[in-house]
């Protein structure tokens, strides 16, 4: 794959048929299985992969775009989507970095098209689930949430703790086959809106992880460098996919206004929808940019997070603003855009929530320990 290739382009076009299924899957609570389909067809989930290891190479702010291109389609489509494809860019972005551990999963997914699932949003830094010492390896017995993606995936990544007779309670991050004896995938996604990214539970019992496959180690509820890295990495990516969400609600706001807009508030509300979702594209960019140029760490989280709360109130004002203007035609589910505000709520679930972003920003502004 050349350096031109447009994998943006490669979506748009993919999207416009993800479009006609949304309202369909959103009804019936069930997964964007076609759509993961033809990404896979298309090779969309090894895209984020070096192509020095075989995968597309594209760079996190081609990633972001491809998402953000999904989420004007199909917003579910998009959040799984990004859930995939956040894991792998952290991944790739530690191994650029000179770290060959990622090596072997990257080179997995894109000669496999293995898809990934994770836990990491509902795990945190705190982790979840118990891990046990058995012979070779750990047993993990979890029943881990908000897993996006999890019927069209191959492989959960997630996380245990073990008590450690040595260093005490460790978060360890483990890999699960979805395919495994002991693994259950719970019909539990029934929610307000995303509801085609069957973000089901999952429960595993006693899942056999070996040595090999047990990861990084790190304290729980504490911020350890690798969680700087996926916060810097992961979420505009996620954000991504709402920032999609905000500018399809601003189009169809826009169809729906067009039968009055001589009326003299109309374009009142259009300048206050813009205004928002203005306000939305700005903060994007500038997660983008923290993510291109600046290293991970405390000072970069916290300025990162800081701007995720701007994005998340911008957003989230984009999809009150279209509906407004829409005015009570935008009430009715065949209008297709009281999906699109149920599917934006989603946006303040992801970490960091506003108050804890607050909270972690103020202390690294004060210079108090981060993880007090």
């Amino acid at each position: 794959m050349d350096a031109t290739f447009d994998w943006a382009d490669v979506l748009r076009r993919l999207g416009e048929d993800f479009a006609k299924r949304a309202m369909a899957h959103d009804a019936d609570d069930s997964f964007v299985a076609e759509n993961y389909l033809a990404l896979s067809r298309a090779g969309a989930f090894a895209a984020g992969v070096p192509r020095e290891l075989g995968g597309g190479g594209a760079s996190h702010a081609e990633l972001c775009a491809m998402i953000r291109e999904l989420g004007r389609h199909c917003s579910s489509t998009a959040l799984a989507f990004a859930m995939h494809t956040h894991p792998i860019a952290a991944q790739a972005y530690m191994w650029r970095a000179g770290n060959k551990a990622p090596e072997r999963l990257l080179r997995r997914v894109a000669a496999e098209n293995l898809v990934l699932a994770t836990s990491g949003g509902s795990d945190w830094l705190n982790g979840s689930g118990k891990l046990e010492r058995v012979d070779g390896g750990f047993r993990l017995t979890a029943r881990k949430i908000f897993s996006s993606g999890t019927p069209g995936a191959d492989l959960l990544l997630t996380t245990g703790i073990y008590d450690d007779p040595e260093e005490g309670p460790t978060v360890i991050n483990v890999p699960v086959p979805l395919k495994a004896e002991g693994v259950r995938i719970l019909d539990t996604w029934k929610v307000l809106g995303m509801r085609g990214t069957g973000s089901h539970d999952i429960q595993i019992e006693g899942v056999f992880i070996p040595d090999a496959a047990a990861g990084l180690r790190r304290p729980p509820g504490k911020w350890h460098p690798f969680m700087h890295t996926v916060a810097m990495i992961a979420l505009p990516l996620i954000m991504a996919a709402y920032l999609g969400t905000a500018e399809a609600a601003r189009e169809l706001a826009l169809k729906l206004a067009e039968r009055k807009k001589h009326d003299p508030f109309v374009p009142i509300g259009v300048g206050e929808m813009e205004v928002e979702l203005v306000g939305a594209q700005l903060a994007l960019a500038a997660m983008i940019e923290i993510a291109s140029k600046e290293k991970p760490g405390q000072a970069t989280t916290a300025r990162l997070l800081s701007v995720r709360t701007l994005f998340a109130r911008a957003a989230l004002r984009t999809v009150e603003k279209a509906m407004e203007l829409a005015g009570g035609v935008g009430f009715y589910r065949d209008a297709g855009l009281e999906r699109l505000f149920r599917d934006i709520q989603a946006v303040k679930y992801h970490p960091v929530p506003e108050k804890p972003q607050a909270g972690l920003t103020g202390r690294v502004v004060l210079g108090l320990d981060i993880d007090g």
